[in-house]
């Protein structure tokens, strides 16, 4: 199935609010991810309503330019980060690369009522062997995410379903 799995740990923290912005802007550290929990007209208060990357620059100052405070209830806005963990810090390329993978994919599987790209379609030869695990505060998130489960890549695949009624008739 999958030779090349690429594990991807993201590790979650918050909850940050608008005006604590200023704390994210550690060079050395906050790159990596955001999401953003409020109120939607149609889905209710508190839920997930973008995800977001934050590559080149740090994640303080990849939120302050999105126009959050103009949105309503901006007050109420709870801000989560994640940031790529593992053994070792890898190449810029490398990290840049899994940040960009991992934000297609966290956005294409949990759809925010926000983002619009990424949604109705994927670069599947790049998602497939991709597996993300979040650690820490992922609240709405889901804990494990596999390329090989939201892409097409097992879609060729036939199963046959196991049927009671003939594991019963064999014996």
């Amino acid at each position: 199935m999958a030779k090349n799995m690429e594990l991807i740990h993201i590790d979650w923290e918050g909850h940050f609010h608008l005006d604590e912005l200023h704390i994210l802007t550690d060079e050395e550290k906050d790159y990596g991810f955001y999401s953003i929990y409020g109120k939607h007209p149609v889905y209710g208060s508190n839920v997930l309503l973008y995800i977001g990357k934050a590559d080149l620059q740090t994640i303080g100052k990849r939120v302050s330019q999105e126009n959050w405070w103009d949105t309503n209830d901006s007050n109420n806005l709870q801000i989560y980060i994640g940031r790529l963990a593992g053994e070792f810090t890898p190449s810029e390329e490398k990290w840049s690369k899994e940040i960009d993978l991992a934000e297609k994919l966290l956005i294409y599987v949990h759809k925010p009522a926000y983002n619009s790209k990424n949604l109705t379609s994927i670069p599947e030869q790049d998602l497939k062997n991709i597996h993300i695990l979040n650690w820490g505060c992922y609240r709405d998130l889901l804990p494990e995410i596999s390329g090989l489960r939201w892409t097409s890549a097992l879609d060729h695949m036939e199963y046959e379903v196991y049927k009671l009624k003939n594991r019963s008739d064999n014996r």
